[in-house]
């Protein structure tokens, strides 16, 4: 898996804007923008988007039927929950 390859300040960010959106979209990079020192965001291209985007797919869809076939049958009214029964 690619890491973060180079790290600008927002600084830098703002001055190189298309640069840095360029070696993210076409040189699939991920740059870090720093905000006094600590890691603020990440650019990343499209690319790295939708895999992201299919991994938590991937994961809510595990969860979901991991909860559905433990799901007993049981249910509680909205008015059980809150204590007003």
């Amino acid at each position: 898996m690619n890491s973060i390859s180079e790290s600008v300040s927002t600084r830098e960010f703002r001055a190189d804007l298309a640069a840095v959106m360029g070696r993210a979209t076409f040189g699939h990079e991920r740059i870090a923008v720093t905000r006094n020192g600590k890691v603020a965001g990440v650019v990343i291209g499209l690319d790295d988007l939708e895999l992201l985007e299919q991994l938590e797919d991937a994961a809510d869809l595990a969860a979901y039927r991991s909860a559905k076939a433990s799901d007993d049958g049981q249910r509680v009214s909205l008015d059980d929950l809150r204590g007003e029964a």
